[in-house]
């Protein structure tokens, strides 16, 4: 069976940019109409350009996902705008500088600003999204995939309210795949290694990056957002019937190598 999602409607958070575009356009281009939800308008409207541009379908739902009205609110529009709910991808998620530091040194402030996004924030989604995901007995499942990190299954070293959230996406995801499951639901979690996106900020694009990579993922490459995006559109179709409460590492390898 093929990547099929014609007829689906999808709504992806962090949809302006990175991942999260990826995500919004892969889903489209197998047939699903979607919700784009991201704090950037400049980044949903590009977004909603390229979906259309292509022949697809896509309306905007902009706001902050930490913000449970603006989480109620995307999906009361894509209900009332597209008829239903069939998957969600929560890729909105923040990374920032201070939380790079040895944990002592990291504010409250910036731990929990972190947690906001990218915990709370799939939680939210999750809340509002999953009572219209149930599907009868027999019927092709509701979908969730959520977006963590290879920080949520292996040491880092830094970042510690990244790490912190992330292995709480995780831990999620797998909660709602077990509560979830009896009512038509599949709940997945994607950890990705390093993704050339933007909010990576060209970190592996220089030659010793390069080099880097080539030494230390099996796989010889740094992912590019459509990598992840891909195997997220995978999982919302029925093709991943019977898969659920996975998290899976798409990491060219590394979490493998060591």
């Amino acid at each position: 069976m093929t990547t099929d999602l014609r007829g689906n409607v999808v709504l992806v958070t962090g949809g302006g940019s990175g991942i999260g575009r990826a995500t919004a356009l892969a889903a489209s281009a197998a047939g699903a109409s979607v919700t784009v939800v991201d704090k950037s308008q400049d980044g949903i409207d590009e977004t909603i350009a390229l979906v259309t541009g292509a022949g697809g379908r896509a309306i905007a739902a902009p706001g902050d996902v930490s913000d449970e009205q603006t989480m109620a609110a995307a999906v009361e529009r894509t209900i009332a705008e597209l008829g239903r709910l069939d998957g969600l991808v929560t890729c909105a998620g923040i990374f920032v500088g201070d939380d790079l530091q040895p944990l002592a040194g990291v504010s409250l402030d910036t731990f929990m600003h972190v947690l906001a996004v990218n915990l709370v924030g799939t939680f939210l989604a999750i809340k509002h999204a999953v009572p219209h995901l149930e599907r009868a007995e027999g019927a092709p499942h509701g979908s969730i995939v959520t977006i963590a990190s290879t920080a949520a299954i292996r040491g880092h070293g830094y970042g510690s309210g990244y790490t912190a959230s992330k292995g709480g996406v995780a831990a999620l995801t797998r909660l709602t795949a077990v509560q979830y499951g009896p009512r038509g639901v599949r709940a997945n979690c994607i950890c990705p290694g390093g993704v050339d996106t933007p909010m990576s900020g060209g970190v592996w694009n220089t030659d010793e990056a390069r080099a880097r990579t080539r030494e230390r993922v099996p796989l010889g490459k740094i992912a590019d957002a459509r990598d992840i995006a891909d195997v997220a559109t995978f999982l919302l179709s029925d093709a991943a019937r019977h898969l659920t409460g996975q998290t899976i590492a798409v990491d060219g390898g590394t979490t493998v190598a060591g």
